[in-house]
């Protein structure tokens, strides 16, 4: 089949004396968010060249077919399609949620305390259907404080733009106008008579606070709050005593609070600590105190507590650790829980306020888990909770626990319909050192009958920005991969908090290239120890993630058979010159400020994948992305992929798939997230030469 070919508009771009060539600039519409929200905006060429691609890449995929059907029925076989939540017990209701064997979308039922009548009052797949549409996302979902209305989020394109509708639920009739162009959040006022949301401005950035009085004209919403910096976004919520709400203001690694009490009339939100570069804090109430979770003079968290934010004077609750990232709490009357990561693994904690005594949850055998903690009901009078984890073999497994007595009752086990047993695994933990002789911790997960001889292909996984963590958690869909005897493994690599903020800090603005480096080190450490070979492995990343891919196969493609780059993030210093894009402003502290700094500059444009590719032999590769993408726009990987079609020097496969009708987190529903899997699954076998 004949390779597409995107056409060459020679652009001559410069910045800070730099000059460089750009042949596919072009792509990139004037009126790129008009396209986000209504695909039939998109340039006829564009579209006409995404096409070929999609249709080159489901040519040379064809021979996967058998195998991307088989894939897909491992994948949903290994997930209890009627499930349920477990309850959770509010004021007059039982809420929770289940999923059906037919349905793509989950179902929202209620059953009031103390009878059997069990009432629906959200079904995914009824609204989906009503609405005719392709794309279904929801973004929040909340019911009233009296139980008497609904609100919900809709998202029909996958462009992260939503619109929201509070309806009746026992009338099924919305109740007020529909609120367009949100970021989706809902917040019902106590009395009910209000919400509060989040209005997007003209670059899709979440910058005010409005209160809409239920029944009134939408025009008539009052402004609360605005964020005046372009790098900034906002949010509110409710305080755990419910008698504040907080506005946060923040961007990735400076933040702001505001607050207001509950019964205010006109809502006035007052400033509790003024914003300083690199402070992060967030604070909460509870009986009688305010709780302020910040890394001022606490790298990586501490947890001071005051009385009064008119006068401010705060105690140390929780200290400081170096190392050792201190999670936020968790409040009951005679309790409070929190987590704490290090050496990427989570545990948690719990004090028993009568006694001042603090100790340690261990209520699982395994070491490598990701542990988590839910409430039992509304009501805080209480010493039950819900204690959970999971580990890469162990699906999770829910306790129902009494911080009291330390009794646990396991109440609800993942189930893998197909069967499945954790003792066929092994999960190690170890680390290895990088180039500067950080030791970088990794998650190895691998089938007891795959050899450690240099013979197995291995999936390596890696993300490695904003702070993000990768938690070692169960993941039913990648046993199609390990059961084939490629091993997965996750690299904990630095610009996540696996080792605290410091290990975030290693990791972007000028020190971001410690994320590749690590990566191409784990690589390695690899190699040597017999997992794998050179060209055996497959990497594999998603937005950051899939910046991680770009620079790593421009700079060792020797150590890859392939790499699965999924809403790659790859023309990055475009983007990051490009202050009216969504995102870029508020990144600014994560990656730098190309336009406005010749030092970032240098150093985005001696990394950027699309400003790196050289003429030399690639990896087989596999590129996916949305056209109504927000975060990372289609004509990224676009770009990419025209320019790769130029300088590579090898016949391996270079495949790029657009998806027409979604967005940043590719199809909705159950049954397009699983067929996504199982296509990039397909690609990992087919060049591992497991096609059947």
């Amino acid at each position: 089949m004949k390779v597409p070919q995107l056409q060459k508009k020679p652009e001559l771009k410069s910045c800070h004396n730099t000059s460089w060539e750009d042949n596919y600039s072009w792509i990139h519409q004037s009126n790129i968010l008009e396209v986000l929200r209504d695909s039939s905006k998109l340039a006829p060429e564009v579209k006409k060249y995404l096409e070929e691609e999609n249709s080159y890449t489901e040519h040379h995929l064809r021979d996967t077919k058998n195998t991307q059907k088989k894939l897909f029925n491992e994948i949903k076989g290994r997930i209890k399609l009627d499930d349920e939540s477990l309850p959770y017990k509010d004021i007059r209701y039982e809420y929770w949620t289940k999923t059906t064997t037919e349905g793509n979308y989950s179902i929202k039922l209620r059953k009031k305390i103390g009878t059997d009548k069990i009432e629906e009052i959200w079904n995914g797949d009824k609204e989906k259907e009503k609405l005719k549409t392709e794309y279904f996302g929801l973004g929040d979902l909340e019911v009233s404080f009296n139980d008497k209305y609904l609100g919900y989020s809709l998202d029909l394109k996958g462009s992260e733009y939503y619109t929201i509708f509070i309806r009746n639920i026992e009338t099924k009739e919305l109740i007020t106008e529909k609120i367009e162009e949100t970021s989706g959040s809902i917040e019902f006022s106590l009395d009910d008579q209000y919400i509060f949301y989040s209005k997007l401005d003209a670059n899709h950035r979440p910058r005010k606070i409005f209160r809409h009085k239920l029944g009134t004209p939408v025009k008539e919403d009052k402004l609360i709050f605005e964020e005046k910096s372009e790098a900034f976004t906002v949010n509110i919520g409710l305080s755990s005593d419910e008698k504040y709400y907080f506005i946060s203001t923040s961007d990735h690694s400076t933040s702001e609070q505001y607050y207001f009490p509950v019964d205010e009339e006109n809502p006035k939100p007052k400033l509790i600590k003024e914003r300083k570069r690199g402070i992060i804090y967030s604070v909460n109430s509870w009986d009688g105190y305010f709780y302020n979770h910040t890394n001022e003079n606490a790298e990586d968290f501490k947890i001071d507590r005051c009385k009064d934010l008119s006068n401010q004077k705060w105690e140390s609750y929780i200290a400081a650790k170096n190392e050792v990232l201190i999670g936020s709490l968790v409040f009951f009357n005679n309790w409070i829980i929190r987590s704490e990561v290090s050496e990427a693994l989570g545990r948690l904690f719990v004090k028993d306020l009568k006694k001042n005594i603090e100790e340690e949850l261990i209520f699982a055998d395994e070491k490598v888990i990701v542990p988590g903690v839910s409430s039992v009901q509304k009501d805080k009078n209480t010493d039950f909770v819900y204690l959970s984890y999971s580990s890469p073999k162990t699906p999770g497994r829910t306790y129902l626990y009494n911080l009291k007595t330390k009794d646990k009752k396991l109440v609800k086990e993942q189930e893998i319909p197909s069967g499945h047993d954790p003792d066929k695994y092994i999960v190690e933990r170890l680390e290895c050192p990088s180039h500067d002789g950080r030791m970088v911790p990794i998650t190895i997960t691998r089938h007891k009958k795959t050899k450690i001889d240099g013979s197995a292909n291995v999936l390596l996984y890696g993300y490695g920005s904003y702070g993000n963590s990768m938690s070692p958690g169960f993941s039913s869909t990648r046993l199609s991969l390990i059961d084939r005897d490629i091993i997965w493994v996750t690299a904990h690599i630095r610009g996540g908090l696996e080792r605290g903020m410091k290990w975030w800090k290693e990791g972007k603005l000028l020190n971001k290239k410690n994320t590749f480096e690590d990566y191409i080190a784990v690589g390695k450490y690899l190699i040597e120890k017999k997992y794998t070979s050179k060209q055996k492995i497959i990497g594999m990343g998603g937005s950051a993630g899939g910046l991680l891919m770009g620079v790593v196969v421009n700079q060792a493609p020797e150590l890859f058979l392939g790499v699965i780059m999924a809403v790659p993030f790859v023309d990055s210093l475009t983007t990051n010159l490009d202050h009216s894009l969504p995102l870029t402003v508020g990144e600014f502290d994560e990656f730098g400020n190309a336009k406005d700094n010749k030092e970032h500059f240098d150093y985005i444009y001696s990394y950027a994948p699309y400003n790196n590719i050289k003429k030399m032999d690639y990896p087989h590769i596999l590129i996916t992305t949305s056209l109504s993408d927000n975060r990372v726009l289609f004509d990224e990987p676009a770009k990419f992929t025209a320019k790769l079609r130029d300088f590579k020097t090898d016949n391996n496969l270079l495949l790029l798939k657009t998806e027409m009708n979604a967005g940043h987190g590719g199809k909705s529903g159950r049954d397009g997230a699983i067929e996504e899997i199982a296509l990039d699954y397909a690609f990992a076998l087919k060049i591992s030469n497991q096609i059947s």
